[in-house]
């Protein structure tokens, strides 16, 4: 089991549930006799939730809060908390009370076991409904294939990772952060554990489609050059059926079948290669559009403001003859 370990929790509209998912976390940790830290990074939102987050910071030792200045996204939220995290192995879960504190064990345990560096939670039974479920394994199939990610299929936000894994991350900036992609870039050594998880117990889930697609397209737009290259394929496909349509009209004029040239035939072409054209500049337009926005240096996060300590829970020591008491780092 690993030594000490850091969970890192995105918060967005969760002030009622983080009073109670952070006792059963550090009760859990601290059963497995690590030590450990649970840094809540509050993703922008209502004002309650980091009075929520602050408070419990305030209140539970080995707790820390990180306010962002506003909403930047959960990926973008995770980096901040991944980057402020002290300890060997990162474990990150959702605040909605889905992903059980009681099954972190099962992802450090499948860590160790099985030598990986990064293990992802990998739900026993679907929590969403079809169609939400259709979308992700959806997206994670096009990830595999986009963004060559072998193990894009276990991808999940209940994950545990060896904290080294950030160095390859590290000059990561701008605002279309993916921490699956980031942490495809750092190991191959990857694997996944069947996990339990619950049914959301209050809102819903900001993920709808829509965001999902737009995730996807700042994934594949952002890491991956195969809109690029499917663009020159659309290119090439569109000049092919442009040179069988031009062969086909010299062949009806050699042998007589040739009328008044029909404006149907001129139309379609002219539909066909304007499409090709439109979406292999809209593709490069994305493309210029990400560059412009990394070259004015926008942000990945900014910090607003922070609360609780940095001091963890440590492990009891044994000294000679008598077991010592738990202290705490200073």
């Amino acid at each position: 089991m690993s030594e000490s370990v850091s969970v890192v929790i995105p918060c967005y509209r969760s002030a009622r549930t983080l009073p109670m998912l952070v006792p059963r976390l550090v009760s859990v940790l601290r059963e497995l006799s690590v030590r450990h830290e649970v840094i809540l990074v509050v993703d922008g939102g209502p004002e309650d939730t980091w009075s929520a987050a602050a408070d419990l910071a305030r209140q539970v030792e080995g707790v820390r809060a990180i306010h962002l200045s506003r909403n930047y996204g959960q990926h973008n939220a995770l980096v901040a908390g991944i980057r402020e995290a002290q300890f060997q192995v990162v474990v990150t879960m959702d605040d909605d009370l889905q992903h059980l504190p009681e099954e972190i064990p099962h992802l450090l345990a499948a860590l160790e076991r099985d030598h990986l560096d990064l293990v992802y939670g990998v739900p026993h039974v679907e929590e969403h409904g079809f169609l939400r479920s259709l979308a992700s394994r959806s997206v994670k199939a096009g990830m595999s294939a986009a963004l060559d990610i072998r193990s894009a299929r276990k991808i999940s936000a209940f994950r545990a990772f060896r904290t080294h894994l950030r160095d390859g991350f590290e000059g990561l900036s701008g605002p279309h952060a993916s921490i699956d992609v980031a942490l495809s870039w750092a190991t191959t050594r990857v694997g996944s554990s069947q996990v339990h998880m619950s049914h959301r117990e209050h809102g819903r889930s900001n993920y709808s489609l829509r965001l999902l697609i737009r995730h996807t397209a700042n994934m594949v737009l952002g890491y991956s050059s195969a809109p690029l290259r499917l663009a020159s394929y659309l290119g090439f496909l569109v000049g092919t059926l442009g040179l069988l349509l031009g062969g086909a009209v010299l062949w009806r004029f050699a042998t007589g079948g040739t009328t008044v040239a029909g404006f149907t035939t001129v139309a379609s072409m002219v539909a066909l290669f304007s499409a090709a054209q439109l979406i292999s500049i809209g593709v490069l337009g994305e493309y210029i559009g990400r560059i412009h926005g990394s070259g004015m240096g926008r942000p990945t996060y900014v910090v607003r403001e922070r609360a609780g300590s940095s001091a963890s829970f440590e492990v009891p020591r044994q000294s000679s003859g008598a077991g010592a008491p738990a202290h705490n780092n200073p």
